[in-house]
């Protein structure tokens, strides 16, 4: 699921998940046919995610699964040749300015937790840097007896002498903060320090930060995520923080930010009503006697808001009127923020949306705009600057990045006109390049290796026709002489959720373990997804959900009809929403695939609202507790879908214990069923991992080699 961390300038932000919510419901099995609702779930066990009985079911199935496939043929040499991918010191370490440091977080086969460190831009201009070490994570692990998980950090600013590290025990959402000290390089025992939570936390001023966390009853929505946003002082107890904001008991969550940008501080407070709803507020000086003074943004509730510059930025999700003037949905528009404060409506349209064109994200240097957009699923940026209510700009992509993914962004807005670009493609590794706006000036700084041949390999774009007429474009990676004889193993990855976008990049796992020895890859750009702009995910929303469907089984279909593979050779994968998209096709096209890798899957859909961050979900899917959205809902639940009797294709089920987002009960839930009926399963539950199903790069890599080689066993009967 898409993951809302403290706003950092000209970053995107992403949303949390949530904490464990486990509401018992009950509906049936019957020992022949599809679940009914009326009876009851026998496998209601598998949803106590620490359960005796659920972990035994799990290290059963792990047992069966990982035996059989770790003696496939080269099962060894793939997983160490994944993890030489992961571990290589060639690649690129990013970095993040915070004051005068380059910040980079590393994992490596020395440091598989990995090491938080930084140096100067001069050092890092080279082909081998000098690093200083700021924490060590596996020392750290050690040292306190914790398997610690690096989540992330929030820097106060503008003094940069400290930040807050999110630090979750085996990759799970639920965070310890720890404030840290960067000129003492140590934890500071009397800071800001919260323990294990789904919290959301900023630095508002050196001795103040806004906090949402577990405060205890009634402090979090059905969601999971925080509703009260407390003011906590350094020095006092969290218990003594003073209340400011609070959302609903059903809202999806409430936040909490404030950032230093062009010598000016920001504060906002958000509630999030939906999942793709937002009312935001400014925080405006406190009075005279403290209290906190707040002015609602007025703008649609669906419509994304960002201050930049000290210009508003809006993008649509929905048609939008302001002075006598229509704008449409997926639009970008502009405006003064002080003149929006004072009442000003007269917005710039920065981005105005095509059919097949979608905006991106927006990011700033000291003088300029860098406005990353998408336009047939590719990417397009374009260097913009403000003058007198218009932007101005060109476009800084050309022919040569046809179908690449080009990413810009500013590196520090207050000091220069620098920014980050980095360049890549499905068979051209990522190159990282400094820029700078005003000078027009563009360095090569460093590139990633070149992980698998591609000389012999080209990229594609075709277009499949859905069910209702829809023309779904996707990308096709193969060998130039391909021959088209329907012989070829193919494997067919989708997502089509969330206004989440499936773009071209280097994939070097996939690329070594599928490309390199022969197979097609194939990514579908089904509705759903953020391709083209919020239409394109509107159009399969809710009671829509079906479209997505039937695009990926139209772009199943055309792969067939074009000989490139037949049902046999027809692997298909996703995670995550994408592994729902899985389980739909599992059981609505048994017949068109010939293998499945299901990975941290949502598969029962009468349950999903009650289980973990699910809540936060029903403005994608609809709320299966109201009997007309359940109508469409049970349609396509794979749960509730599966049949005795049916010929189901191979399936690889993969989750972890520790993944508090998407819960592990319906991966469970949908094995344990399957065997019920007397189909084979390949199942395997990471205990540890969190979302992602991977802790470090080690775990990452032995499920990578799981899941492709079940998937060349599958295709090709090995």
């Amino acid at each position: 699921m898409p993951v809302n961390l403290c706003k950092l300038r000209g970053k995107l932000s992403v949303r949390l998940g949530s904490a464990l919510l486990i509401s018992l419901m009950s509906y049936a099995v019957p020992t022949t046919g599809a679940l009914s609702v009326e009876e009851k779930d026998p496998y209601l066990y598998l949803e106590e995610v620490q359960g005796k009985d659920a972990l035994a079911f799990a290290r059963r199935l792990n047992k069966q699964s990982a035996g059989a496939l770790e003696a496939s043929p080269g099962f060894k040499t793939l997983k160490k040749q994944l993890l030489n991918i992961l571990d290589d010191r060639q690649k690129i370490p990013y970095v993040t300015k915070h004051g005068n440091h380059y910040y980079n977080f590393w994992q490596d086969e020395s440091h598989p937790r990995g090491l938080y460190r930084r140096t100067s831009l001069s050092q890092y201009k080279l082909a081998n840097p000098e690093w200083e070490e700021v924490l060590d994570l596996d020392k750290l692990a050690k040292l306190e007896g914790e398997n610690w998980v690096y989540e992330g950090s929030v820097f106060l600013e503008p003094e940069n002498d400290r930040c807050l590290l999110s630090l979750s025990r085996g990759g799970s959402d639920a965070c310890v903060v720890r404030e840290f000290d960067l000129v003492e390089k140590r934890f500071l025992k009397d800071g800001f320090n919260l323990p294990a939570a789904k919290s959301q936390v900023c630095y508002r001023n050196k001795d103040q930060i806004y906090v949402g966390t577990d405060f205890g009853a009634g402090s979090l929505t059905d969601s999971g995520y925080p509703r009260l946003i407390k003011e906590w002082r350094r020095g006092t107890p969290l218990s003594a923080a003073r209340l400011i904001f609070e959302g609903k008991k059903e809202d999806v969550s409430v936040s909490g930010i404030s950032y230093y940008d062009h010598g000016k501080r920001y504060d906002f407070l958000s509630r999030r009503p939906a999942f793709f709803k937002e009312i935001d507020y400014v925080r405006l000086a406190d009075d005279d006697k403290g209290a906190v003074q707040l002015r609602q943004i007025d703008k649609p509730d669906d419509a994304s808001f960002s201050v930049l510059s000290n210009v508003v930025f809006l993008r649509l999700r929905s048609p939008y009127t302001a002075a006598g003037k229509t704008y449409p949905a997926g639009a970008l528009l502009a405006l003064d923020f002080d003149k929006f404060l004072a009442g000003s409506r007269a917005f710039t349209m920065v981005f105005e949306p095509s059919p097949r064109t979608s905006y991106g994200y927006i990011s700033a240097t000291k003088n300029y705009f860098l406005l990353n957009t998408l336009e047939n699923a590719a990417s397009h940026v374009y260097l913009l600057k403000g003058e007198k209510e218009k932007f101005a700009g060109r476009e800084i992509t050309g022919k040569q990045y046809k179908y690449s993914q080009v990413s810009a962004w500013g590196v520090d807005s207050d000091e220069n006109d620098d920014y980050f670009m980095t360049v890549e493609s499905f068979l051209t590794p990522t190159t990282l390049y400094l820029c700078n706006a005003e000078q027009e000036a563009t360095e090569k700084l460093k590139s990633q290796p070149q992980f698998f041949p591609s000389d012999n390999l080209e990229v594609r774009q075709f277009e499949a026709r859905s069910k209702d007429g829809t023309m779904v474009p996707y990308f096709l990676v193969a060998e130039k002489n391909l021959e088209l004889n329907g012989q070829n193993p193919t494997l067919l990855y989708g997502y089509g959720g969330f206004e989440v976008a499936m773009t071209p990049g280097y994939r070097a796992l996939t690329g070594s373990a599928w490309l390199a020895k022969g197979g097609v890859y194939v990514l579908a750009n089904i509705r759903g997804g953020g391709e083209f702009g919020p239409t394109w995910h509107e159009a399969a929303r809710k009671e829509n959900r079906q479209k997505a469907y039937d695009d990926f089984i139209a772009v199943a279909e055309d792969l067939i009809k074009r000989k490139i593979t037949t049902k046999e050779h027809l692997g298909i994968e996703g995670g995550s929403n994408g592994g729902l998209l899985m389980g739909v096709m599992f059981t609505q096209r048994p017949d068109l695939f010939g293998a499945v890798v299901c990975g941290s899957p949502l598969l029962d859909m009468k349950r999903y609202k009650h289980l973990l961050a699910g809540a936060s979900w029903m403005d994608e899917y609809g709320d299966p507790d109201k009997p007309e959205e359940w109508a469409y809902i049970s349609k396509y639940s794979p749960y509730q879908n599966l049949k005795a009797g049916a010929e189901y294709p191979p399936i690889l089920i993969t989750t972890s214990t520790l993944d508090d987002r998407v819960h592990p009960g319906h991966a469970r839930k949908f094995a344990a069923r399957l065997k019920e009926l007397g189909h084979q399963v390949w199942y395997y539950e990471n205990i540890e991992g969190g979302h992602s199903a991977a802790a470090n790069n080690k775990q990452t890599a032995y499920m990578k080699a799981l899941s492709f080689s079940f998937l060349w066993k599958a295709l090709k009967g090995k």
